[in-house]
């Protein structure tokens, strides 16, 4: 089921909408351009890409090229074992569980929410979240602002099915499986990249979503790619895309250019230098000189901009004649090279929230002035940096140190050798002389590494101390005499700051990204079928049921697991007290409420519940045990006893659930 309405744009509301697009990077081109500034300047403190002097360049060249006496600087690492730590942690509470994010519901419900649990399975490993969202805490913990686009799409795909089984193949086995094109709907959860998103700084981080009136952002594709995205379009406005196609990049692409339309690619790594295949592409045909010969052929050019722009809009004010135009609606635009509209739909989702999420680690009123946890260390990497270059250079004079000398008596080529074995010869000169006097070496003195090493040490305890971490919590050894228990309290101490930020976390994006998921599935989700990896067994959506449930559903993840929700403690203590308590139990069914317990703590058991024909067979068979043995202690002839139950009398199936053996499998009719 589609999530959105297509909108054809007449020419008149096209101009609006670019016009629109146009005044909202004009409004963000300066902080953009310093944003991108910033976010390059972090990544290559983290990537420690930030020493490129000549002395550095030579010893690095000399390294490469096998000579391993000359000593490259280091940039002593702070930010990035604090960044991988923080995101470990964030991982370790959103990511690990299974599924993602757990769906618990009132015992009336519980069919209905293992529905729904199974499509946010299905979705996450077919989207790929888990990568999705280290990313996404990654980004947060680097830049203190990172971005999530949570939205109901479509994608083509393909299922195989199998041809009409055959006499000649009664088996099927030689019977080739032929592919078809499906379309699948769900939720979708990506990571966007920092340097080409835009957002409506006028609002909060964490509140664009509801109070933001734009937000969007750039992608690079290739001419193939492009292509097969608007060929998934619905109802595409036609008469652009050879416009779009004709287009091109022009000026607009290359790391260099920071304008705000640009999409941008940061130059980190001096290693590796892929500007050009990002940017320039391949046009085999132009290459190889064959162009169509056709009359008015499109003119393609190598690489193309993608903008997609969600706006909270008067529709009244782009000349769209829709209902309730004077009424703020929600739109979704795809633009190429920043001026063809290919596609545009209105945004029918129940939530009515901008499908953009921010998300921010440390979050204190400032907005986007706020330090990241990579901007608080990138000082003390600094510091700590110098004076490890303090120390490689006094070993580089250790190596290679200066002297004074007579060229009278000594030739330079022989005090300069690079052989550390090679004998000086003297010039006449120094015949009869004190050859001592032909040679003055500087004195060396190396009194200043030590302390050096514990400077270097005390600035990583103060870059820890900023970001409430330790040597333990980055996975290094720390030596101590701590018992078990000291060394539990002190870990969980530590770990406060990061159970504050997970609270935030929960806050900023989970909560709205919850309802969002839980939404888009309530009203856009069709009737299917979902293979369930935990039962192994088919789940068959209702999404007549899922919608009259709707009430009842509480969407749980790592933080708030649904132990908390539906407090199992308390339930478990009910339990014994049942299974205790004859009259208790005499009021409750207790087994299906162990099974209810049970599926709330992962373990689907339902399916092993006897039904009520079961249980009324089973009792009436051990009533007729019973009754028989009596009979047959008191001397009554065994012949002469009742029948014993039949299972059928009480339509109870016990092979219901069992395979049919090999040879029935294989037995088909030709």
């Amino acid at each position: 089921m589609a999530a959105s309405t297509p909108i054809p744009l007449k020419a008149k509301s096209q101009a609006s909408f670019i016009a629109y697009y146009k005044s909202v990077q004009n409004l963000q081109n300066y902080t953009r351009s310093e944003s991108r500034s910033r976010l390059e300047r972090i990544d290559k403190q983290y990537q420690r890409e930030v020493d490129y002097t000549e002395e550095q360049q030579r010893a690095k060249a000399a390294n490469n090229q096998g000579d391993p006496s000359r000593f490259q600087n280091m940039v002593v690492p702070i930010i990035m074992p604090q960044v991988e730590a923080s995101v470990t942690y964030q991982t370790s509470v959103y990511l690990t569980g299974h599924p993602l994010f757990a769906v618990v519901s009132s015992p009336a419900f519980i069919g209905e929410a293992k529905q729904m649990e199974s499509v946010i399975e299905d979705e996450s490993i077919r989207g790929g979240w888990t990568r999705e969202l280290m990313l996404f805490f990654r980004d947060g913990f680097k830049h203190n602002v990172s971005f999530l686009e949570v939205d109901w799409s479509d994608e083509v795909s393909y299922s195989v099915e199998s041809a009409v089984v055959t006499p000649s193949t009664p088996d099927g086995s030689a019977v080739a499986g032929t592919p078809k094109e499906v379309i699948w709907s769900g939720n979708r959860v990506r990571r966007l990249d920092p340097y080409n998103t835009f957002v409506d700084e006028r609002v909060p981080p964490a509140e664009v979503y509801k109070r933001g009136e734009f937000a969007g952002y750039t992608k690079f594709m290739s001419r193939i790619e492009l292509k097969s995205f608007i060929a998934t379009l619905p109802d595409k406005l036609v008469a652009n895309i050879k416009p779009a196609f004709e287009s091109g990049t022009g000026t607009m692409a290359g790391a260099t250019d920071s304008g705000a339309m640009n999409y941008y690619t940061p130059d980190v790594n001096v290693n590796v230098n892929d500007e050009s295949a990002k940017h320039n592409g391949t046009n085999w045909l132009s290459w190889a000189k064959l162009e169509s010969d056709k009359k008015d052929p499109i003119q393609y050019k190598d690489g193309y901009e993608l903008t997609t722009l969600y706006c909270r809009v008067l529709p009244s004010e782009f000349d769209l004649k829709v209902p309730m135009a004077n009424t703020p609606q929600i739109y979704k635009l795809y633009i190429v090279n920043h001026e063809h509209i290919l596609y545009a739909e209105l945004q029918t989702n129940a939530h009515n929230y901008l499908p953009i999420l921010c998300g921010q680690p440390l979050e204190d009123g400032l907005g986007y002035q706020t330090k990241s946890l990579a901007e608080n260390a990138e000082p003390f990497q600094q510091l700590a940096t110098s004076y490890m270059t303090s120390i490689i250079a006094s070993r580089r004079r250790a190596v290679t140190d200066r002297v004074l000398y007579d060229p009278s008596r000594i030739t330079s080529a022989h005090i300069n050798s690079s052989n550390p074995s090679a004998k000086i010869p003297v010039r006449p000169a120094a015949y009869g002389k004190n050859i001592a006097d032909a040679v003055y070496q500087f004195p060396y003195r190396e009194d200043q590494a030590s302390s050096s090493m514990q400077q270097i040490q005390s600035v990583i305890g103060l870059a820890n101390g900023l970001a409430g971490q330790n040597q333990a919590q980055q996975g290094q050894f720390v030596k101590g005499n701590k018992t078990l228990s000291e060394f539990e309290s002190v870990m969980q101490n530590a770990n406060g700051r990061d159970q504050l930020v997970s609270i935030l976390y929960e806050a900023q994006v989970f909560v709205p990204m919850k309802h969002i998921l839980k939404l888009n599935i309530l009203q856009y989700q069709g009737g299917t079928k979902i293979f369930d990896r935990e039962s192994e067994t088919e789940v068959e959506i209702d999404p007549v049921a899922l919608r009259k449930a709707v009430i009842e559903f509480k969407v749980s993840d790592g933080l708030i697991p649904a132990n908390k929700l539906i407090n199992s403690d308390t339930l478990g203590i009910a339990l014994q007290a049942l299974g205790s308590n004859p009259q208790l139990g005499g009021g409750y069914n207790i087994a299906q409420l162990f099974s209810y317990l049970m599926k709330t703590q992962g373990a689907e058991i339902g399916a092993f519940e006897k039904s009520a024909e079961q249980q009324a067979y089973e009792q009436a068979a051990n009533q007729w045990q019973q009754v028989s043995m009596q009979a047959v202690e008191a001397g009554m002839d065994p012949e002469k006893l009742p029948p014993m139950p039949l299972p059928e009398a009480f339509g109870y199936q016990p092979n219901k659930n069992k395979p049919a053996p090999k040879e029935q499998q294989n037995d088909v009719p030709t």
